[in-house]
Parts: structure tokens; sequence; C-alpha cells
């Protein structure tokens, strides 16, 4: 078998390769000879069938399963042999298959870029330093009793922070508009979700009243039919509803899982949370930077089936977390709307790969195994989570892979510049009271 490799651009190779007659022949007649101990013909027995018969009724069928195997095969042995890795599964462009002559193709791909790695030592760091104030600590037991918080109708006007189910329809010069219309929304008066001058014409509305309002959409508003224009709302309030927040009790404790200890042990716990986030976020920002440090000093040439890929990736992920499942798209996400990301992330896969390969490191199994624990602590049944999570293939090796891109950026911080920046938890979290979003509020024990 000849082969030969040429650069046609940047990473791009094409694989010349010629396969000798003689070998396809062979396969080729083998495979007939095959067939006939077990083929079955009218006016044949089985196993009798002369080869000429065989050769004329299966040859061209058998002939083209060859090929395929061998295109295949070959090529995977021309990639061996040559000490190449593509980046991405090869073009096969077939040049001549003519029975009796040589087997001739090309095979186009990418080959991964060389990575020279600099600047891995003198990273300049910043290390965040915060601590954790009563203050702190009682900002977040409100933000659990918000969460915790019911709602009861009310006949007063409505004020901020009220809850208001309303009907509502907007039109613009007296036509209607995507979105413009709606029954039986809830709206939360101060959380700043609706625009501005729609929650302000809401201002000390009653149940059962209607109201007309203008609201003025943004210039750089998401729908660019109505962007920078006024509409008129037309809106019929339902009902009024006040939070009330429960009271810091035992049963308060229970709904969180404290049975024993009360508020002092539900504090510790909340503290022990906050702890392990500040620790947590600590860290990400540390690694982050060093991250950024290293795609500063190595830019790397991608090749554009690895890129491609992830952008594929990426969008995957976006139509599953739409609700949007199978190949069926109904709505359109464009390359460009992935592709920084994909850039970064392939990028730094690249260069850490290369970090782990030089160094030879091993993934630290301790490490990995507290990775899964702290995964199932986020289920109901940490247990059965445990169970599952380490029976898939998928998620085990992703865990290794994050946990071996933690071993590279340990080791770059040991030799990173490091300087510590005071800064109060609040701002280091962007925590603010009476975020329901925020995840602290996922108290352990999987009952929040």
């Amino acid at each position: 078998m000849q082969v030969s490799i040429e650069t046609t651009a940047g990473l791009e190779r094409r694989m010349k390769v010629q396969v000798p007659a003689e070998r396809v022949e062979r396969e080729v007649e083998q495979r007939l000879r095959n067939l006939g101990k077990r083929a079955k013909l009218n006016g044949f027995r089985p196993g009798k069938i002369p080869f000429d018969v065989v050769k004329k009724r299966f040859g061209g069928e058998v002939r083209q399963e060859v090929l395929s195997d061998l295109l295949r095969d070959t090529c995977s042995e021309a990639l061996a042999q040559e000490k190449v890795n593509p980046a991405g599964g090869p073009r096969i462009d077939t040049v001549n298959n003519e029975p009796g002559k040589d087997l001739e193709y090309t095979a186009t791909f990418e080959v991964y870029p060389e990575i020279q790695l600099q600047g891995l030592e003198g990273i300049a760091v910043e290390k965040p330093q915060a601590e954790i104030t009563a203050a702190d600590v009682d900002a977040m037991l409100d933000n659990l009793r918000h969460q915790r918080a019911r709602w009861e109708t009310v006949m007063r006007p409505a004020r901020k922070g009220d809850r208001l189910q309303l009907d509502f329809e907007g039109r613009v010069d007296g036509a209607s508009f995507p979105g413009g219309k709606g029954e039986k929304l809830l709206v939360v008066l101060g959380e700043n979700r609706m625009l501005k001058d729609f929650e302000s014409g809401l201002d000390g509305v009653r149940a059962d009243e209607a109201r007309d309002f203008e609201v003025r959409f943004p210039d750089d508003y998401a729908s660019k039919e109505v962007a920078g224009k006024t509409a008129s709302f037309h809106t019929q309030v339902h009902r009024i509803e006040q939070q009330v927040l429960p009271e810091l009790n035992e049963e308060f404790c229970r709904s969180f899982g404290v049975t024993e200890g009360g508020l002092e042990k539900l504090r510790a716990e909340v503290l022990a949370n906050m702890q392990q986030e500040l620790a947590d976020t600590v860290r990400g920002r540390m690694k982050q930077q060093v991250l950024d440090a290293l795609l500063a000093a190595n830019p790397v040439n991608l090749p554009k089936a690895l890129l491609d890929e992830e952008i594929e990736h990426l969008r995957q992920d976006a139509l599953t977390r739409m609700g949007i499942k199978g190949t069926k798209k109904s709505v359109d996400l464009p390359d460009e709307l992935f592709r920084e990301q994909a850039t970064r992330r392939v990028t730094l896969g690249l260069i850490i790969g290369e970090l782990i390969t030089r160094r030879q490191l091993q993934v630290d199994a301790k490490r990995v195994e507290q990775r899964l624990q702290r995964l199932a602590e986020d289920y109901s049944n940490p247990g059965e989570a445990l169970r599952s999570l380490r029976s898939n293939s998928a998620v085990m090796r992703e865990i290794e892979g994050l946990v071996l891109e933690d071993q590279v950026v340990d080791g770059l911080l040991e030799k990173a510049a490091v300087s510590d920046k005071s800064v109060s938890f609040r701002e280091l979290m962007n925590f603010h009271e009476h975020d329901h979003e925020h995840h602290e509020q996922e108290h352990q024990h999987g009952h929040a």
C-alpha cells in the first residue's frame, strides 16, 4: 500500500492512498466463496452453487461492500503508518475503483496544532479575601424565610412587594403585537421583572380595577417590532396578595431538615453552606484568571472540525434547556451564538491536554470521589444517586476531565504570583437579600 501526505492549507492535510488490486480482488473472491457456501438459489443445493454463478449473481454487491470496508480499514492503516492523528473524521474521495486496477483515493482531514506552551510561570492572580459576618447569615436566613413565604389576599391598594394577578393587552399605534397580550399574569411589584413603566402604571391599583397606561419600550428591546416605541396597555387586575413570612421557629427549622438544635443548628448549617460556597467561588475566580492567562499566552490555530463539533454540542445543550428534543429544530440557533464560547472551550481543551501529556498527569481518584459525593448530595437519595453517577461512563469521563483540569490549574497556581484582595461576602457572591434564585437556598438534605 502506497501512502503520501501533503499540506493543503493551514492544518488541513490530503493523504493519497493506493491499495494494490491484488488485495481488492483477493478479498472479493474470498467473500464470494464464503457466500457461496451459505447462499440459497433456486435450482441449486446449498453449498453446491458454482462460483461463476455466485459471482454473476452477487459480485457487484460484494465488491461494493469490500470497497467500503477497505476504504475504512486502509485509511486507518495509512494514518497509523504515517503516525497521524486526525482532528475529526477524514473526508474520503475515491479516485479509482475499477475492477482489476489498484484502488486509489484521497483522504482530507485536519491535524491537531502544535502547542508550544508559553507563560506558565508567574501568572498574576488576585485571590479574593472575604469574611462571612453575622449580618450575612441573617440576610441568608431572611432569604430562606422569603423562600417559605405564603401569599394572602388583601383588599387595600397595591404597593411594592405585593403580587398581582392580572390580564393585559398592549397596542402600538392601535395594532396588537407579539407578546403584547396575557391572562392571569402574576407580577410582583418591585421585582423589576416587567418594564419600569408597566410596574409604575400598576402602583396603587385595587383588585377588580381596570387601568390604562402607556409603556415605552427601550431602544435595545429584544423584540424589534416594538423597540423604541410607546405602547398603550389596558389591564384588568383580579387579585392583590401580600407576602407573609414565616417565623424563625422550630417549624421553620424542620422545613429545612433540621429536627434538633433549632435555630442555632440551622444558623450553623447555613453558615457551613455559605463557607463552602465562598471557598468554591474564590477557587473559581482564581481558576478563571489562570485559564484567561493561558489563553492570552497561547494563541492556537483551531481545527475547524473540532470547533464545529463543539458549536453543535453547545447548540444541542441550548435546545435541551429550551425543552426542544430530537433533530427537528423549531428554533433557529445560528453558529455565531456559540462560536466565542466554543472557541474558548476547544482552545483551553487543547492547551490543558498538552499540559496533561507533558506532565504525565494521572487523574486523582480521591478528587473524583469527592466530586461524586458533592454531586450526589444534591439529590434526595444520595446513595442511589452515587450509584447512578458511577455507572454512567459519560458522566465519569466528564468528572475525570474536570479533575484533571483542576490538577493542571493547581500546578500553575503553585508558580503563580498571587496577591490578596479584600472584598465583602455580598460583593464577591453578588448576593442580594430576598434573591430567591440564589442557589444557597438549595439547602442541605435535598429538602429545600
